[in-house]
């Protein structure tokens, strides 16, 4: 995945943001615009040449967000919003659900991280550092409610503290999806060694899922 976000904030940020639904209208009109440059950049393989033009649409939606251009689930490309489960942010990540055109064959949309079908499948490329999502185990306890995890990966010694950050929790969105994994999971802590007991990462979403559909 490949997060992004403006670089920089405004100089003089807005005292008031605007309305949800009029900010969602004008992301859509503005996207339109832009995506015969969106779709000629991903059909060359060069994302980067529409990066800053898409920070800024994203950023004028709301400046809080994050986005990513993905490989879709049902159509070929996917744009994901991101709020982060920031309370504040979700009126303008749901107006621009409410106003966004019908999915395609070419382009679908998302206003959280969708968990991907198999996380097993996925490898994460850090550098030159390819990560395969196939050896995450996580150790999983239950307490209050919510999901305690701790997170493992055979490389994690051989990343820097940032990388082991991303993998301590990228893992966790795309196999359960941002929102679930905001709701049912707690305290998340790497794991430096395999912690007994883990499990890999379909175990973790059966558990998780499991718990979401308890009704007590």
């Amino acid at each position: 995945m490949s997060w992004f976000r403006r670089r920089t904030a405004p100089p003089t940020p807005p005292r008031h943001r605007p309305d949800p639904a009029e900010a969602a209208d004008a992301f859509w009109r503005r996207w339109y615009d832009l995506l015969p440059e969106v779709s000629a950049a991903l059909g060359d393989g060069a994302p980067h040449r529409v990066e800053n033009e898409l920070c800024d649409l994203v950023a004028a939606l709301h400046p809080d967000l994050h986005f990513s251009l993905e490989r879709g689930h049902r159509a070929i490309y996917a744009l994901v919003l991101s709020g982060q489960e920031d309370p504040e942010v979700r009126p303008y990540t749901d107006a621009w659900t409410a106003a966004a055109p019908p999915e395609d064959m070419i382009w679908e949309y998302h206003d959280s991280v969708p968990p991907v079908p198999d996380p097993t499948l996925v490898t994460v490329n850090l550098g030159v550092k390819a990560v395969r999502l196939a050896d995450v185990r996580v150790a999983a306890h239950l307490a209050d409610g919510l999901v305690d995890v701790a997170v493992f990966h055979p490389l994690f010694g051989d990343l820097d503290d940032t990388q082991r950050q991303t993998m301590t929790y990228l893992p966790l969105d795309v196999t359960l999806g941002e929102r679930l994994a905001a709701r049912h999971l707690g305290r998340v802590e790497t794991a430096l060694t395999e912690p007994g007991g883990a499990i890999d990462l379909l175990a973790l979403r059966e558990l998780v899922r499991g718990l979401a559909d308890d009704p007590s």
